[in-house]
């Protein structure tokens, strides 16, 4: 069998925690309004007057601030809110600048985020002029700042306007990805491919279209004097459980050349000196990289959670040259390595396998999108509450989507902190782009460069992808086809663009800057190979459930990746989290307000939801059983796909369900809601992502058994396996002693349903399989002969035991007879439980904690339960 062995890294990877001496946020005020002579004026002239802007932040959001906008998410306020996005707007910031500040030869302003077509003045001097949001822009001010009264001015071009011209001008048109509905866009000339600014903000299937502008990251003002620290990373050339050989680089800017001593210090995760060491430096003038070896015994390594600790070590990086401005720059880091395992089988096929320091891991997670309509709005508490959401559902690995923006540094400190891994696109979300132009190219290069250098510090990042979608759009989905018949030679001129986008330049920023983490070029896909979107090499989306043609869920037992990065079923967000969203007398499957919340398939995407939910459920009487039908259709449709994948380790050795989190409140395939609310999907995701689990798994009348084992040692256990009807009249029973290896998929048997049921009604009949360790339940699963709308559920009778316990509450919940999909909420109170959505097997207690600021008996008056017996009567 040959090996590949593609990107192998090893690395320690850093997170910078502080800004280097004499780098301040810049303290201003900020003012805005929509620029004059600009054409939107004429209808909408209350933007015309300076208002009080937020930096960070965007136009929607300094509009709606002021009141001259509603709250784009509530209601269906979308079109009228396009003429924004035609619009030019104008910034503008005074600030004053202190002594020590102006005292230093040397002054910079930083701009992290600049959406996207911007002109920078200082003090009516020419500064910059942007056009990527994904960059960092730099301009040096030196003798340009005054102590008092400065002025920054920064025009923001409106994209559509800018770029239009252009596109509409061309022969024929590379692909977009959502046309726009509203008419500020024509349907065939979009520009979103042709602006590096998040993809989102031109609409997608799950959110609204809102093309904003504005400062969407921090603008810092730095000022240094003799010189600075620039950045520091750490190769790592030999990394075991004994010894780290490292080598910390630190870059520096010197303002001329001298003499100067570098010192690093690492320091282990208890706080105590792991490691000194200084040298000497010749420093020449402009900037230079000081390389210092450092070698660590006993290293403690970092590892993706639920496989070790999540060690982190502190560095410590000066330069003294000997003069006044001795700098120093303070960094957290995490030793692991990271290798994309690729392996030929017998059968022609090739794995796709994450190994983190010497281990296979089976990626278990989802995708993320971004987590509001406006970045700016993303404070690292909403990312903690999100990521922590995940880490609780047992997820091990997150995919930053391509479409939308790079992620700050808070969200990767996290999931260094979690143990969470973390796929990371390069922002391009699907269509096709304009590689073919060299400026194009040479732009998107200095973005790729920017952020693979500011993130390559977290231990957490495993993966650079290319793009979402292109390559197989163009192979696939007819993208090259019809260009090719269009126009063959500006279809090759295309295609060779994204050769040499894809499959060159951003390969070689990755090697060069990366330092050791593998590169992918397209999801899905085989790196570049013919078949783009294969279940035998590579990376696999799989959309025939839910997409075209709309298979049964039961067909994702037939599909077996190497590695499952996208499928996905939609449900709507718990009602409460649409409180304020959609009125009462307009939550309807029809209404404008809730068609205006359902972006898949232009607003018709409720007739494929309901599609799915009639299948198997039969028809919700109202929206609330809608709602509650469509989250228990999509957590067990997942729970089928994610069980599948994981009962098929080792052949396949990922499962990313299709989407952890939302832009806002609608309809979505996620299984957090924009409120930070978990659908009955997240629950289900901690049972079927444990590390320990049962997968019972039927399919055209056969059962297959499996136990799964995904830690690094055996477990010692027994499964068990029980037939018995709705009443808890048991049929049969088996039960056996096991030992499932470690880092695997244990089959342990397949039975038919004549096997399992003999002449028992299929209707009134389950099949408990039961993973134990002693007498405690790892992991139970229920397996049903029958479409839930054909079962005869008994009346539903619980028994419900709510107490204190401790600085919370325990609820006991028990069942004469089986009760499927329970729910159970609390009125309308926010209240957070550890199981939801579950199965309650007859005469078998559950024990639920729960969490809340509200005293038992308010707990107790309003916990209300609904369960598909009542739904299905």
């Amino acid at each position: 069998m040959k090996r590949w062995a593609w990107g192998v890294g090893l690395v320690l990877l850093l997170a910078l925690h502080a800004l280097p001496a004499g780098a301040v946020p810049l303290q201003a005020q900020w003012s805005f309004r929509l620029l004059p002579g600009n054409a939107q004026l004429a209808a909408h002239p209350e933007a015309g007057q300076w208002r009080p802007a937020a930096v960070p932040g965007s136009v929607h959001t300094d509009l709606l601030a002021n009141g001259v906008i509603p709250d784009p998410h509530a209601g269906a306020p979308e079109a009228g809110l396009q003429w924004i996005g035609l619009a030019d707007w104008e910034y503008q910031a005074t600030f004053d600048v202190d002594a020590a500040t102006l005292a230093r030869a040397h002054a910079e302003l930083a701009f992290d985020g600049l959406d996207t077509f911007a002109e920078v003045r200082l003090n009516d001097r020419a500064l910059l002029r942007a056009d990527n949001s994904h960059r960092t822009w730099r301009a040096r001010v030196d003798g340009q700042l005054r102590a008092t009264g400065n002025v920054l001015r920064i025009v923001f071009r409106s994209p559509i306007t800018t770029l239009l011209p252009g596109v509409q001008a061309m022969p024929h048109k590379i692909a977009g990805n959502y046309p726009s509905p509203y008419g500020d866009e024509p349907r065939d000339a979009m520009v979103g491919n042709f602006v590096r600014k998040p993809g989102y903000h031109f609409g997608w299937d799950w959110g609204p279209r809102y093309v904003t502008a504005g400062v969407w990251r921090p603008v810092r003002l730095e000022s240094w004097g003799a010189q600075r620290i620039t950045d520091v990373a750490v190769k790592t050339t030999a990394l075991d459980a004994k010894r780290a050989e490292l080598q910390v680089v630190v870059d520096v800017e010197s303002a001329a050349a001298r003499d100067a001593r570098v010192r690093v210090v690492l320091i282990d995760p208890d706080g105590r000196v792991a490691a000194t060491v200084e040298q000497a430096a010749a420093l020449r003038a402009g900037r230079q990289v000081v390389s210092l070896p450092v070698r660590l015994e006993q290293p403690r390594r970092w590892w993706p959670v639920g496989q070790g600790e999540q060690a982190r070590y502190t560095v410590r990086a000066s330069v003294d040259a000997g003069t006044r401005d001795a700098v120093e720059a303070s960094i957290r880091t995490g030793l692991r390595t990271v290798e994309l395992r690729r392996e030929n089988d017998a059968k022609g096929g090739q794995g796709f396998t994450f190994v983190i320091n010497g281990v296979p891991i089976f990626a278990k997670g989802a995708n993320v999108i971004p987590f509001d309509m406006f970045p700016a709005r993303v404070d690292p508490a909403r990312i903690r509450r999100e990521l922590t959401a995940a880490r609780d559902a047992n997820m091990n690995m997150l995919r930053n989507w391509g479409g939308g923006y790079y992620e700050d540094d808070a969200f990767f400190d996290i999931a260094d902190e979690l143990g969470l891994l973390v796929w990371q696109d390069f922002m391009f979300g699907g269509g096709m782009q304009p590689g073919y132009a060299p400026a194009f190219r040479a732009n998107v290069v200095a973005e790729a460069r920017d952020n693979v250098r500011r993130l390559r510090r977290h231990p957490s990042l495993v993966l650079w992808c290319g793009n979402n979608e292109e390559e197989t759009a163009w192979k696939d989905w007819g993208h090259g086809r019809d260009l090719k018949a269009a126009d063959p030679v500006f279809a090759a001129r295309v295609w060779q663009g994204y050769v040499d986008l894809f499959g060159n330049d951003l390969r070689k920023v990755v090697a060069e800057e990366g330092l050791g983490v593998p590169y992918w070029s397209s999801s899905p896909s085989n790196d570049l190979d013919t078949v783009a979107n294969d279940s035998t090499r590579g990376d696999k989306h799989y959309w025939q459930v839910w997409g075209n043609p709309a298979l049964p869920v039961q067909a994702y037992l037939r599909e077996t990746p190497r590695f499952m990065s996208e499928y996905g079923l939609q449900a709507w967000p718990v009602l409460r989290t649409l409180d304020g969203i959609i009125p009462a007398d307009e939550r309807r499957m029809d209404s404008a307000t809730v068609r205006a919340h359902q972006k898949f398939m232009a607003g018709e995407g409720n007739q494929r939801l309901l599609q799915y939910i009639e299948r198997e459920f039969g028809t919700p009487r109202d929206f609330a059983e809608f709602v509650y039908l469509s989250q228990v259709m999509q957590a067990e449709g997942i729970a089928l796909a994610a069980l599948h994948h994981r009962a098929s380790r080792p052949y396949t050795m990922g499962s990313l369900y299709w989407q952890l989190n939302d832009v806002w409140p609608g309809a979505s395939w996620s299984s957090i809601d924009h409120a930070g609310r978990w659908k009955a999907l997240h629950f289900h995701a901690r049972r079927f992502f444990a590390d320990h689990a049962v997968a019972a798994l039927r399919d055209d009348g056969v059962t297959r058994v499996s136990l799964l084992n995904d830690l690094q040692a055996p477990l010692t256990a027994q499964w068990r396996l029980r037939v018995m009807d709705v009443d808890g009249r048991e049929l049969s029973r088996q039960q056996h002693a096991v030992v499932v290896p470690v880092l695997s998929a244990l089959e342990v048997g397949r039975f038919t349903d004549a096997q399992l049921l003999g002449k028992a009604d299929p209707a009134r009949t389950v099949a408990v399989v039961e993973l134990l360790e002693g007498q405690r339940v790892l992991s139970r699963q229920v397996v049903y002969f029958a479409a839930a709308k054909d079962m005869q559920l008994p009346k539903v009778q619980i028994d419900s035991d709510l107490q204190t316990e401790g600085g919370g509450y325990v609820l006991t919940l028990r069942s004469p007879s089986l009760v499927r999909a329970l729910w159970i909420d609390f009125d309308g109170r926010d209240v957070t439980l550890t199981d939801n959505a579950l199965d309650l097997v007859p005469g078998e207690p559950v024990t639920i904690r729960v969490s809340s600021d509200a005293d038992l008996q308010t707990l107790r008056r309003t916990m209300r339960m609904t369960s598909l017996a009542n739904v299905l009567r």
